[in-house]
């Protein structure tokens, strides 16, 4: 059995919970299974979710489609009728799926495999609104499940850690998801955000001048008005964080990358010439005492070189560099 490795938590499990929420907070009926346990070749890992809802929708995978099927029919009016003594209230169940070589054939599962689930049945709506809010503020947080009772408990965690169950309880350590801050509103991080967002990243945007912010056309982005650098530490940046200065202007890109270089966000970058990106540097080790190390973090001009022209070919070659850095690829500043 399997199950000490600690993969990082990505935007499908974050989706999961926001429309989880989403169906809970309308009053709708719905599921919420987990895989705890694999054993074997296993198509997805622990701590992989997924949420069905009354109504047959579903967001969220924890195998190829096939088991995904059996818990629509039996939990949604598509197949089989809840249990009519208990309905939608019940403890959380634990379930198992290719035990035999049969069922692993019937459920897709690769030869071998085996894993187990908990399922819990309409989880309350307030708890899941408290742990989104805490997700995407950058916490790490411990949610424990009474398999008993099915009452759940959020506390803060200092180190991501491995899915623990046992008779009594399911924990499991979420978050952070991945974020991003932007510098200067315009066109280009108009572009970006929108990548970033179907990339799974919460996105923030700031910017203090306030006709540039007032021009912004894009939703589903937080919004700041403060100074960059004090932007930057509202933002507390963290590992699975990144910072990018897009405004052109020095007075505010420059006093951004300055406190972003001293945190530990995965990727700093600016954009910006050769030239510019010379001078900015020349300028921070002269006038801000920065460290060539510390500088050696700042991806500028940020980017891959990818020829691009135009915002939205920018904002792709930027985008790509996020992701091999987020990945742990390399990649070529443009």
């Amino acid at each position: 059995m399997n199950g000490h490795s600690l993969p990082p938590m990505n935007h499908i499990d974050i989706t999961v919970l926001q429309q989880l929420h989403r169906w809970r907070a309308q009053g709708l009926h719905a599921v919420l299974a987990t895989v705890v346990r694999t054993w074997g070749s296993s198509p997805r890992p622990i701590g992989a979710m997924m949420a069905l809802c009354e109504n047959g929708q579903t967001v969220g995978s924890v195998s190829g489609g096939c088991i995904e099927d059996d818990l629509l029919q039996r939990y949604t009016r598509l197949g089989e009728q809840m249990d009519h003594a208990r309905g939608w209230a019940q403890p959380p169940r634990r379930v198992t799926y290719g035990v035999t070589a049969d069922e692993a054939h019937r459920f897709g599962l690769p030869c071998g495999g085996t894993l187990e689930l908990v399922l819990e049945f309409d989880p309350d709506a307030g708890a899941l609104q408290q742990l989104m809010e805490q997700l995407l503020s950058g916490a790490l947080v411990r949610r424990s499940v009474n398999l008993i009772t099915g009452a759940t408990t959020l506390g803060r965690a200092d180190t991501p850690q491995a899915l623990e169950i046992d008779d009594q309880a399911l924990h499991n350590v979420l978050g952070p998801g991945y974020r991003m801050l932007l510098i200067g509103a315009g066109t280009l991080t108009e572009y970006l955000a929108t990548m970033a967002i179907f990339n799974g990243f919460v996105v923030t945007i700031c910017d203090p001048r306030q006709e540039y912010m007032d021009s912004l056309q894009i939703q589903g982005v937080q919004r700041s008005a403060l100074m960059p650098d004090d932007a930057v530490t509202a933002f507390r940046p963290d590992l699975r964080s990144c910072v990018i200065a897009l405004s052109h202007d020095p007075k505010l890109d420059d006093l951004a990358l300055l406190e972003a270089m001293q945190g530990p966000a995965f990727y700093v970058g600016a954009i910006g010439s050769h030239r510019n990106a010379h001078s900015r540097r020349e300028r921070m080790q002269e006038h801000f005492g920065v460290s060539p190390d510390t500088l050696a973090r700042l991806h500028s001009p940020a980017g891959l070189s990818i020829g691009s022209k135009t915002p939205a070919e920018i904002a792709v070659s930027i985008m790509a560099q996020v992701i091999a850095h987020k990945n742990g690829s390399l990649g070529t500043n443009a």
